[in-house]
């Protein structure tokens, strides 16, 4: 019992309370449920040990645009900063949405699922099939945006990322705010300095 009298976490005579509360006959004894509690509690350290939260990893000088903005700073801030993707806010800084590259080139007519040749021929004076698109970014930009918050594992976030096929999420405070973002390089960095 001493490792658990260490920790103060559980009494011979809650082992014996919790028993009776169980009220059917268990071939077990006091001393295996203690050797199994603390396996169990080094099984949780350990677990909780590997845990990586956003908050340790994520950006947070993050590169963003307001629902109103010109969609030529959105090409400019996204080519000079060779990024793909920028979170959209409102005037509170609450995340409203992201826009993505893709839905620059929706904006210019190319359909998301367009491929590379097609941007390519495009470039090369080609016209576009299809309609144009608005030009207004928040006709364009994905809305809701999936968030997070800066204490969720970065498993979770990768499993996430993995799923939607997307490459990054805003991180928010309680009130949806931004206060970073976490991308794949993110993790990736994160899992090769543990």
């Amino acid at each position: 019992m001493d490792e658990m009298a260490k920790h103060g976490q559980i009494s011979d005579e809650d082992l014996r309370a919790a028993l009776k509360e169980m009220k059917t006959y268990m071939d077990i004894t006091e001393d295996d449920l203690k050797k199994i509690y603390s396996i169990a509690l080094r099984h949780a350290e350990q677990r909780v040990s590997r845990q990586i939260f956003v908050r340790d990893v994520m950006t947070r000088n993050v590169i963003k645009v307001r629902e109103d903005v010109d969609i030529n700073e959105v090409t400019t801030l996204l080519s000079e900063n060779r990024i793909s993707g920028l979170p959209v806010v409102d005037g509170q800084e609450r995340v409203i949405g992201m826009i993505t590259e893709a839905d620059v080139l929706a904006m210019a007519g190319m359909k998301k699922e367009n491929a590379f040749k097609d941007v390519i021929r495009h470039l090369l004076g080609e016209p576009l099939s299809g309609p144009k698109r608005s030009k207004r970014l928040r006709d364009v930009m994905t809305s809701p945006a999936i968030t997070t918050g800066p204490e969720a594992d970065i498993r979770e976030i990768a499993l996430i990322l993995d799923k939607k096929r997307i490459k990054r999420l805003p991180v928010v405070d309680e009130q949806g705010r931004l206060i970073g973002v976490i991308s794949r390089a993110d993790i990736v960095r994160a899992i090769g300095a543990k």
